[in-house]
């Protein structure tokens, strides 16, 4: 029986007083000294990600003048998210031998050294194997960044530092794609600079006086568990990892195919970056106060919206960037919602394993969607780049319509805060989620009433013990 289909957590109402749960800091946020203390740590993150943003630009620009072909380019970029989804596992059992400045070292002068290869090796294989490899070690220099942070950070100012830490990737890869237009795409000076980048971030880290133990990252709740507890959950990181490998894998490719100027292609690439920052506060803050799953439902289907509108006008058009900013306003930010909303049928115990287990799943869409966007743009043209952002947020837009039919959603006063994840991230972003039990019980959701057929009672039964 599926917990999204009975009822939400249920905390037991105290009859006596309780003592505090051990894992609550109640001393007052010191949320200023703790981002002093972890300076180093987010400026060597910016660093990473201006680099990770430039070099990503670059290489979807590069590999259409180098004739790969949209097909052929799309595989190639998709190798990055595959080496992603991997990377973390070589980087918790790294920092559990070396420590942490010692692991960030490696993998940071390696994906230096690999942006430098892209210049040197111009070929499609060669690339998509130096892809996987700096996807491995970006996914792993983020899980010694997100380990970091957890050990720095209290209860109270874990959402908070998450926030940050949200702002500073994503800030820094808009970063990294407004450095392309600085020298010529089909020279050598970007993937330098790209190197450049990655390596100096070493600096403030490895000289920086903090120290980090090693980790034990929770055991990820089954995937199969979790679509039986929570499938709106599950559903919706996949399609938004979907999505967001479509929008980062083939953004610049696109753009490059229809013919975009190197400063338009800039323009347009950061675009979305910058309206995921701006859209998460706002859209958390109104998740808190309304039913999450309404503001799911509202937001995937403005998003698809979003997406839609460039098909209708020129690509020259100033429409097109201003939806581009929109679509990361909206899209962006159900990656964050999926995580809450999942959390809100969750017991505090099974936070962290599904956590880990939903960044997998999203980590898996984002390697599916540039690679199904770059067969169909091949074969039917760059206009469908567009439609591979619609469809997956027209699909989590159905399923969330069809689950609101089916039963009712927790109570909002149930509900955990919304907390901003980054677009990418690892499964050891689960540890900075913040850990606090729900007083008070939750009413029993009533499961909705089947229509008078025998036949519709059937499909309400058969839908409500699927789950959410």
């Amino acid at each position: 029986m599926s917990i999204e289909a009975v009822r939400p957590f249920q905390a037991s109402e105290p009859s006596v007083a309780t003592p505090p749960d051990p894992g609550f800091d109640a001393r007052p946020p010191m949320l200023r000294s703790l981002v002093v203390s972890v300076w180093a740590l987010f400026l060597g993150l910016a660093l990473v990600m201006v680099g990770n943003g430039l070099q990503g630009s670059v290489l979807g620009v590069r590999s259409e003048a180098e004739g790969f072909g949209v097909a052929v380019g799309g595989l190639v970029m998709a190798c990055y998210f595959a080496g992603f989804l991997v990377g973390s596992h070589f980087a918790t059992h790294a920092l559990g031998t070396v420590g942490h400045i010692r692991v960030f070292a490696a993998l940071a002068s390696t994906a230096s050294s690999v942006a430098l290869m892209h210049a040197v090796f111009p070929n499609p294989v060669v690339w998509a194997l130096l892809r996987f490899v700096f996807g491995l070690c970006i996914a792993g220099l983020y899980v010694v960044v997100e380990s970091w942070l957890n050990q720095a950070a209290t209860n109270e100012t874990r959402g908070r530092l998450l926030s940050i830490y949200m702002v500073v990737s994503m800030g820094g890869y808009a970063a990294g794609q407004a450095l392309l237009p600085v020298a010529d795409t089909n020279g050598y000076v970007l993937f330098v600079l790209a190197s450049i980048l990655v390596s100096i971030s070493l600096v403030p880290v490895t000289l920086s006086a903090a120290t980090a133990p090693p980790i034990s990252l929770p055991e990820p709740m089954s995937i199969s568990k979790l679509i039986r507890l929570v499938p709106t959950g599950v559903v919706t990181v996949f399609f938004v990892g979907t999505a967001a490998g479509t929008l980062l894998g083939m953004g610049a490719i696109y753009a490059a195919t229809v013919g975009m100027t190197t400063g338009r292609i800039s323009t347009f690439l950061i675009a979305p970056m910058l309206g995921a920052i701006v859209g998460q506060i706002p859209i958390g803050w109104l998740s808190d106060r309304v039913s999450r799953r309404i503001v799911i439902l509202v937001v995937s289907s403005a998003a698809a919206v979003s997406a839609a509108v460039p098909l209708m006008v020129d690509t020259d058009s100033a429409v097109v960037v201003l939806m581009m900013f929109a679509l990361g306003a909206f899209a962006f930010p159900l990656y964050s919602l999926a995580i809450a909303y999942t959390n809100d049928w969750l017991p505090p115990e099974g936070i962290l394993g599904a956590s880990g287990a939903l960044v997998r799943i999203n980590g898996a869409g984002a390697v599916v969607g540039p690679v199904v966007a770059a067969l169909v743009m091949a074969r039917w043209g760059p206009s469908w780049f567009f439609w591979g952002l619609v469809l997956p947020h027209l699909a989590v837009a159905c399923f969330v319509m069809v689950r609101i039919f089916i039963i009712e959603a927790p109570d909002v006063s149930r509900q955990r805060p919304h907390v901003a994840f980054p677009a990418r991230s690892t499964v050891a972003v689960a540890l900075l989620h913040p850990r606090r039990r729900r007083p008070g019980d939750n009413p029993r959701p009533k499961r909705r009433r089947p229509r008078a057929s025998s036949g519709s009672s059937r499909r309400a039964t058969r839908g409500g013990r699927a789950g959410r």
